[in-house]
């Protein structure tokens, strides 16, 4: 691991979900709450902030450079930003991205560059534009002190693009205690393979999107009688500071009073005690077994299917809406993950005949098409 990833405080200040003054204006960034916010997390020890090119439609990279960049001595804090090339008409534009990020900071680096959500089909626009030769070059230049990769695929897709591009300084993964033994997202896998090429990661959605603050009360009965002065929340983020090889735990902070209890409980966290471990596991167990769906991701349905269907992915979402009870969640995920989505599905039963759990697949993409679409 690099010396200076060694000293980065383990927790990160997501802007995905900045403070808006107008829910339905994405743009309409509260700027002096921002302020505040970023004052906080500074006085608290942190020091990583994460945006993208498209985060609040590009509000969110001019926002910090108002907030952050233009009133903080720049040595004081580091910037991560993202470029989202698949999404991109052409190459030329894809290299635009980090020159506007750059102007819209007010900054002439970023400290962490990512090509953003790599994987799957989205690599290939990454390969045609030539942006992993381009971030190589801009880190030479200086304007990418250092660069790696987000990705939401699993631990054959990220050891296969980190043997292609052995230089990576980090990548940022879906990390949580929810996925991590989970058959489609795998993040305990995906962490080993990390370690064994030894790149540091940033964790993602520690808290799976809030889900892991809000859970069902069966599931929260062990954490809340090990620890009743302890947040739910609180527990997602411990377990992912324990975890080694992490570089940040990122969270999206939406208000000044959220940033400040992600502060004050960072200054008392703490590895598990093996009572807490327990409580966890158990809280864990309760959760996984409210799915009802018992996939294991073997993906023998994918392979014959005509319509290429994302049957386990999906399979997978609508084990994490019985996990959470809130369908809202999970169709906001089934949003980008289900490329080919369950309405797809011609019901020929290819997949039911390869499956080994005799899944009934065509009943439930009926129900994800009715739940999700």
């Amino acid at each position: 691991m690099r010396p200076e990833f060694e000293s980065t405080p383990k927790l990160g200040f997501g802007c995905m979900r900045l403070p808006l003054l107008d829910p339905a204006d994405q743009t309409s960034i509260d700027l002096p709450q921002l302020e505040q916010m970023v004052d906080a997390f500074l006085e608290g020890g942190g020091t990583y902030f994460d945006t993208a090119f498209v985060y609040h439609e590009g509000a969110s990279e001019k926002a910090l450079g108002k907030a952050l960049v233009a009133r903080h001595p720049r040595e004081s804090f580091t910037i991560a930003t993202k470029c989202l090339a698949w999404a991109a008409e052409s190459a030329e534009e894809a290299k635009s991205n980090l020159g506007m990020s750059l102007e819209r900071l007010g900054t002439d680096y970023v400290d962490f560059y990512l090509l953003h959500n790599v994987g799957g089909a989205r690599t290939a626009k990454f390969d045609e534009y030539g942006m992993w030769n381009f971030a190589r070059e801009q880190k030479a230049t200086g304007r990418i002190r250092n660069w790696g990769f987000s990705m939401h695929d699993g631990p054959e897709a990220l050891d296969a693009l980190l043997t292609a591009h052995p230089d990576v300084d980090f990548v940022q993964l879906q990390v949580n205690y929810l996925d991590w033994e989970n058959p489609v997202t795998q993040s305990r896998a995906c962490m080993e393979v990390a370690a064994k090429h030894g790149v540091p990661v940033v964790i993602m959605e520690p808290a799976r999107g809030g889900r892991l603050a809000e859970l069902p009360e069966q599931v929260a009965a062990p954490l809340r009688a090990c620890r009743p002065d302890m947040s739910l929340v609180s527990w997602a983020y411990r377990f992912c500071y324990g975890l080694p090889g992490v570089l940040t735990v990122l969270s999206g902070m939406s208000s000044l009073e959220q940033t400040r209890q992600n502060m004050a409980e960072l200054q008392v966290s703490a590895p598990f005690s093996p009572e807490e471990e327990r409580a966890l596991a158990e809280a864990r167990e309760l959760l996984t077994g409210l799915a009802a769906v018992p996939c294991t991701n073997c993906r023998y349905c994918v392979k014959d299917c005509p319509q290429g269907v994302a049957i386990p992915t999906i399979l997978s979402l609508l084990n994490l809406e019985l996990m959470t009870g809130n369908r809202a969640f999970a169709k906001s995920q089934y949003a980008w993950q289900a490329v080919a989505p369950a309405s797809a599905c011609i019901a020929c039963g290819a997949c039911e005949a390869m499956c080994p759990q005799s899944i009934d697949i065509v009943h439930h993409m009926e129900t994800a098409a009715a739940h999700f679409e």
